[in-house]
């Protein structure tokens, strides 16, 4: 993926990057339950795989936030043109491996792509990951055995800057389907307002079907 470099001199969050970037703990996030009543109609009315389809939409709406894009490089900050999905693949011994996934194509081609690439990410069976082969990646993850109202990620020392993903199970609040999801994010390169846009963009996409 293409990325450019950020200047420094120009950044007009340089303070926040230095200060955010100085702490032992330089993430911030948050749960919230979106609405996915649309995407799940859709789902069950065209038979679609759940976790896939989401993953498409939610890679989606963060590849629309410049600052889900940005990690921090031998301290400078790279902005990627856009940045696939790495996703746990569970295994029938009870571990898991990586999955990584493009979301360029339309839903109905991405959908057979990526089946064919888990079974790959199975066949391989590795969570073995070279790190500058991680940068331009959102990591993703799901608990589908549980409704959860919080989350807490474990994290890498030193920080990595790649934002994290991950979704429960779904449940229905009257006659809306809704989904926890958290967002867990390096606070040097996102605020709290980068990571609303990312839920009020993923909402409109699962409206928008």
């Amino acid at each position: 993926m293409r990325c450019r470099y950020l200047d420094m001199g120009t950044y007009k969050r340089k303070d926040h990057f230095a200060y955010f970037n100085s702490l032992a703990y330089p993430y911030v996030g948050l749960t919230a339950n979106v609405d996915i009543t649309g995407l799940f109609h859709k789902i069950r009315s065209e038979n679609l795989p759940f976790f896939l389809t989401v993953c498409y939409y939610v890679c989606r709406a963060a590849n629309q936030i410049p600052e889900f894009r940005q990690r921090i490089i031998d301290g400078k900050i790279a902005e990627f043109d856009r940045c696939a999905t790495s996703h746990t693949v569970a295994l029938e011994d009870g571990t898991y491996c990586y999955c990584t996934l493009e979301d360029d194509l339309p839903l109905l081609e991405y959908l057979p792509y990526a089946v064919r690439k888990q079974e790959e990410a199975r066949q391989a069976a590795t969570i073995e990951e070279d790190e500058e082969d991680v940068y331009d990646k959102f990591f993703i993850s799901t608990l589908p055995w549980i409704s959860y109202t919080g989350l807490i990620q474990p994290v890498p020392m030193p920080a990595d800057s790649n934002p994290r993903i991950t979704w429960g199970k779904y449940f229905s609040q009257g006659d809306r389907v809704l989904l926890p999801v958290s967002v867990l994010c390096h606070h040097a390169l996102v605020d709290g307002r980068h990571i609303a846009d990312f839920y009020r963009l993923l909402e409109e996409k699962c409206k928008e079907l």
